[in-house]
């Protein structure tokens, strides 16, 4: 009786799989759209519409300007040293928190998290109090003549800081689903630590460090509160490519700021675009495995 009902309400036409109607589908889609184009789509086409509002030419001008070449080059370099910074202590400690139990773990994950929790600005400001001229190590770092704060290890240190957990992140669940009983097999069969990381454990993480490596590039470019409070304002030394957009836009040059953050915005895109291959890359793979299983197991069970 019950499977003739549940096959009835599955043959008629305001039926879906979770059982609300369509018309409750198409205004939850709706909605969803709506808060996109409002909220994402609109902003992206002014960015651009304001960006070329005076011609090729004069976006052109703007971003080729040395200041603001500058400023893409420190962000290209800020990024470049503080991606696979990231990476290394992502793995690091995903393998630590998801391979070994030991006394602290939970507050290693906190540590982890911590940079999610606290405000840029705040974080910022830490290395001031810790490396500014009135900080304890104020004097020292002047004595030898190392410039932390408003130069570009600041803004690098500051990049780590708001950007380390991503891959972490990323990882820990990946490789705690995954468990150890590949590596451990590899280790019996005779493998080393090293062959074991390079030819087992890297091969089944790939796609999630490359996922957070993606979203940490991302964050690494785009970064301002910390940038901000530890960078100066020094043109064509210490901004970045957001510094470089605020100043223009303080400056009534907006044209020139919107052509500039033009830039960011296609970064954003092609940052989506990488990171939707990589998903699907990843989900194909994982069908394909599932598919090679599937197909040696029934050939085993006949």
């Amino acid at each position: 009786m019950s499977v003739n009902v549940i096959s009835k309400r599955e043959n008629s036409p305001g039926y879906t799989p979770v059982g609300e109607p369509v018309g409750i589908q198409w205004l939850l889609t709706g909605i969803a759209l709506l808060f996109v184009g409002v909220f994402l789509i609109l902003p992206l086409v002014a960015i651009f519409g304001q960006a070329f509002a005076k011609g090729t030419a004069f976006y052109m001008a703007a971003i080729s300007q040395p200041d603001t070449l500058a400023a893409i080059r420190l962000t290209l370099l800020t990024a470049f040293i503080a991606v696979p910074l990231n990476m290394v202590f992502g793995l690091a400690a995903a393998w630590a928190v998801a391979r070994f139990d030991f006394r602290g773990k939970n507050f290693l994950i906190t540590l982890i998290d911590i940079p999610f929790a606290i405000s840029p600005v705040v974080s910022g400001l830490m290395y001031v109090l810790l490396f500014g001229r009135q900080s304890w190590l104020g004097p020292w770092l002047a004595s030898v003549d190392l410039k932390i704060i408003f130069a570009v290890p600041g803004i690098v240190l500051a990049t780590v800081l708001v950007t380390f957990p991503f891959i972490a992140r990323e990882l820990i669940p990946l490789m705690q689903a995954q468990g150890s009983e590949e590596e451990e097999a590899a280790l019996v069969l005779g493998a080393n630590g090293r062959q074991t990381f390079w030819r087992v454990t890297l091969p089944n993480i790939k796609w999630g460090l490359l996922y957070g490596v993606i979203l940490c590039n991302a964050r690494a470019m785009g970064e301002f509160g910390a940038v901000s409070v530890v960078s100066g304002h020094i043109r064509g030394l210490t901004n970045t490519i957001p510094l470089q957009v605020e100043i223009l836009y303080n400056e009534y040059n907006f044209t020139a700021a919107f052509a500039v953050a033009s830039l960011l915005a296609l970064l954003a895109l092609v940052t989506l675009a990488v990171k939707s291959a990589v998903e699907w890359k990843s989900v194909h793979l994982k069908q394909e495995t599932g598919e090679i299983k599937n197909g040696n197991c029934n050939s085993e069970c006949k």
